[in-house]
């Protein structure tokens, strides 16, 4: 069954109820094979009683503008769902229950893909609350009462409805950067990993690994160029502009304007759905003429970035990437080529 992401929407409510439904009426001779992947959390809504569809997606636009983690986001909706956080395992007993799943989290705790419809939640309403009033989100009275009452509490570690529980991890980001980092070095390129759960405002980390970068390009620290520099996890970005966001392009522009135009230095990022934000691109290129490129054709990179206008800027250029839809999802992926051909003996261009 179709349905929208990342804002729920009614084909998702229908599917949702459907599945609490079919499992609703299961005996212990029965098996319940779960297969999850990133973004189900919003392909899967189901309110809990008192809450519509429109609250759940209002209380959704709202984190994923207000510069939360994807954790603290799905925190806070697991609590207002009648099927995330262990709900749906819950409904499914006494059944056995086998997970597999794809991870596109952070850390690759079960909970926080797709909010964890058919494993424990460790978290509470309170802790839904504190992430609620840090980022100061405005929500309905139905909504905030869910929280404060405890009503929406999720299904525990404990619960002896999952004592029939089985959870086994497919595809993770890691998994993705090995086979990244595998066909680099079959090209002769040596590849380094620098984590699979990297987070922080994309223009942060841009930032970050542009000094990383220019390390290797220019001191030979801590690796040897020629090199490729490969990270995952998922970033964020704080909408203060008018732009239409997107965590690799924000990233891949703020990496752009701290390089300066490096010789040598090539990036590109992307979201391993296809979709970065709620586009469909995947993410973009860099070079070190990106920036050169741009002020040629009047673009002032420093006023597209501010914008949060990622997706314009690399539009503007012609350098989207856009692979169509990947029919999966192990979070966004990231690679930094630093040359050595482009360089002098001591690490000044040639």
């Amino acid at each position: 069954m179709e349905a929208t992401h990342p804002v729920p929407d009614d084909a998702g409510l229908g599917a949702a109820q459907r599945m609490l439904k079919m499992v609703g009426t299961l005996t212990a001779d029965d098996l319940v094979l779960c297969l999850i992947s990133g973004g189900g959390s919003a392909l899967l809504p189901a309110p809990l009683d008192d809450l519509t569809l429109a609250d759940k997606q209002d209380v959704n636009r709202a984190l994923l503008k207000c510069g939360a983690s994807i954790s603290e986001m799905n925190c806070v909706r697991r609590h207002l769902s009648a099927i995330k956080g262990g709900r749906l395992a819950a409904v499914c007993h006494p059944a056995r229950v086998v997970n597999l799943l794809i991870s596109d989290v952070p850390g690759n705790d079960p909970v926080d893909i797709t909010f964890g419809p058919t494993v424990p939640d460790r978290s509470t309403c309170a802790d839904a609350l504190a992430v609620v009033d840090r980022y100061q989100i405005a929500l309905s009275p139905t909504v905030r009462d869910i929280l404060v009452s405890g009503w929406g509490e999720s299904i525990k570690p404990d619960d002896f409805r999952l004592a029939h529980l089985e959870t086994h991890k497919v595809a993770t980001p890691q998994m993705a950067l090995d086979a990244s980092a595998a066909v680099a070095r079959a090209a002769g390129v040596p590849a380094h990993i620098l984590g699979d759960s990297l987070e922080g405002e994309a223009r942060d980390v841009g930032k970050v690994m542009a000094g990383i970068a220019l390390q290797v390009a220019r001191h030979r620290q801590p690796f040897e160029p020629s090199c490729v520099l490969l990270s995952g996890g998922e970033t964020t970005v704080t909408l203060l502009g008018k732009g239409r966001g997107g965590r690799n392009v924000e990233f891949l522009l703020a990496l752009a304007i701290a390089l300066r135009g490096e010789p040598g230095v090539h990036a590109i990022a992307g979201d391993t759905d296809g979709v970065d934000g709620v586009e469909e691109i995947a993410g973009a290129y860099i070079t070190p003429d990106t920036l050169e490129r741009a002020w040629g054709r009047g673009i002032n990179p420093n006023d597209s970035l501010a914008d949060n206008d990622g997706h314009g800027f690399f539009e503007a250029l012609g350098d989207s990437v856009t692979t169509g839809p990947a029919l999966t999802n192990v979070n966004d992926f990231r690679a930094v080529f630093v040359d050595r051909t482009m360089m002098g003996p001591g690490g000044e261009p040639s």
